[in-house]
């Protein structure tokens, strides 16, 4: 009964359909929640900054080497666009709070703003260049809307315009709605997914990227670069250190670039993140020291 159940739930739910609910109306809706419920304090700019710093001294080393490991192009491009994205949102905000407290929350919150920035611009012009030229490619990322969305909410916390109290807990609703939905997408496509045919290579590349390279450089960056407090330091690394983020199956889907195979490498960067996260946390602690 069960074996029916489950291939009659495969059959009927369009995984596609699914993406673009999330993509095209309850992702924007979480960015504008999320972006309008602190206001901004220009405190905490320099962390994005550095963040961002981080990822884009990473990937052109990537750019560098990527021609040279990668004999398909669709391997190199999820490469690109995957490696760097970090689950900065869904695992990054709770775990900062486990590990600094409350205080910690501003900071992850805007250092993932900056990995949706990253996401919604980079990550997608990787993903989209196998099918478009370089114009073509700039232009669909201004078709995502939540970058729209993104500025709206930019301008209404700028500006201080009021919220009515009824329709930010809608917003909210929609918010936690597309976290859940996030959930249900990497499901159907991890169903897919098999040890024998996990794209180890792929996989392995980018953990190595995310989970050594990136946090490396980030050390490197934010020790030579910066006089942060221990605990802002600290936390920027902790956000660099995130698994893959479950949104790059999105894209991945939308440009039809082998999603099971990216929802794979996310599964493989998780098992290690997992397996390595003592050590994060002995190396987090050391700055906090």
């Amino acid at each position: 009964m069960g074996f029916i159940a489950k291939k009659k739930l495969k059959t009927q739910i369009d995984e596609k359909s699914l993406v673009l609910i999330s993509l095209y109306f309850l992702q924007p809706i979480m960015i504008f929640w999320g972006l309008t419920k602190e206001p901004i304090n220009y405190e905490f700019i320099l962390s994005p900054i550095f963040f961002i710093f981080c990822m884009a001294s990473t990937l052109l080393l990537m750019l560098l080497y990527s021609k040279f490991i990668f004999s398909s192009k669709t391997d190199e491009n999820i490469f690109l666009a995957t490696a760097l994205i970090g689950n900065t949102g869904n695992l990054g905000i709770p775990l900062g709070i486990a590990l600094f407290g409350e205080q910690s929350v501003p900071y992850t919150s805007i250092i993932n703003i900056a990995n949706i920035f990253f996401m919604y611009t980079i990550s997608i012009y990787f993903f989209s260049r196998e099918q478009f030229n370089f114009k073509q490619s700039l232009k669909s990322i201004f078709k995502i809307p939540v970058i729209w969305f993104a500025l709206l909410a930019l301008t209404v916390n700028y500006y201080e315009i009021p919220i009515p109290k009824e329709f930010d807990f809608a917003l909210e609703m929609g918010a936690y709605t597309s976290l859940t939905l996030q959930l249900i997408i990497f499901g159907t496509y991890l169903y897919s997914v098999k040890i024998k045919t996990i794209p180890w290579k792929l996989s392995l590349q980018i953990s190595f990227v995310k989970h050594i390279l990136l946090p490396i450089i980030g050390i490197l960056i934010i020790i030579s670069f910066t006089n942060l407090n221990s605990m802002v330091a600290s936390i920027l690394i902790m956000e660099l250190m995130m698994p893959l983020a479950v949104n790059n199956v999105n894209f991945s889907v939308i440009y039809n670039t082998k999603p099971t195979d990216v929802a794979a490498t996310i599964l493989v960067s998780s098992a290690i993140f997992v397996a390595i996260l003592h050590f994060y946390i002995e190396i987090i602690d050391y700055f906090i020291g």
